[in-house]
Order: structure tokens, then C-alpha cells, then sequence
């Protein structure tokens, strides 16, 4: 063995990055719940965060710039998980339910 590991290249935390990536994108254009939705969101931002550490790691390993940006995208995604969940609780108070398709009745 000479050392070096699977896991220790690029492509593979693209890769890895690219399908937290899809499952989010796949999971907010099949899921009905407000819940299930949030999750799929959370995925994603989760996958850009895990791309800007990889390439942090293996293009510029001196900086700290993809640390910082995904501090950045930690705390956005802390804010708007906040602020989703006090929505879906007052959608959930009014409509008694959290489907996605029951958002159209607040056009009134």
C-alpha cells in the first residue's frame, strides 16, 4: 500500500457533495409534507457546504476561505430552518395540516 487512501481526492467529495445535492433536489420536487421539504433543503445547503471544505482542502489548502464560507452557510441554513418551522407552525395552527398542496388556499 503506498499511502494514499480512496477517499483522499477530490472527486470524491464532489461526488459525494453532487448526490446530497440531488437527494435535495429530488426530495423538494417529490415530498408533499412542509417537513420533508425543509429536510431536502437542508441537503442541499449541506452538500454545498461539504464542496466548498473539499475544495478548501485540495485547492487552496493554505486558507481558510471554504471554512469561512461554510460558517457562512451553517448559519443561514440555523436562520431560515428557524424561520421555516415557525411558518410551518402557523400554516399547521390554521390549515390543521402541512401538505404542500394546502398553500394555495392562502391566496385569499
Amino acid at each position: 500500500m503506498t499511502g494514499t487512501f480512496l477517499y483522499d481526492t477530490l472527486n470524491v467529495y464532489l461526488l459525494v457533495g453532487l448526490f446530497l445535492l440531488c437527494c435535495g433536489v429530488f426530495g423538494i420536487l417529490y415530498r408533499r409534507t412542509l417537513i420533508a421539504m425543509l429536510i431536502s433543503i437542508e441537503l442541499i445547503m449541506n452538500g454545498a457546504g461539504l464542496n466548498l471544505v473539499a475544495f478548501n482542502r485540495f485547492v487552496s489548502p493554505g486558507g481558510p476561505d471554504g471554512m469561512v464560507f461554510t460558517l457562512f452557510v451553517m448559519g443561514i441554513a440555523a436562520a431560515e430552518t428557524a424561520i421555516a418551522l415557525a411558518i410551518i407552525i402557523l400554516i399547521f395552527r390554521r390549515f390543521k395540516h402541512i401538505e404542500g398542496a394546502g398553500i394555495e388556499e392562502m391566496k385569499e
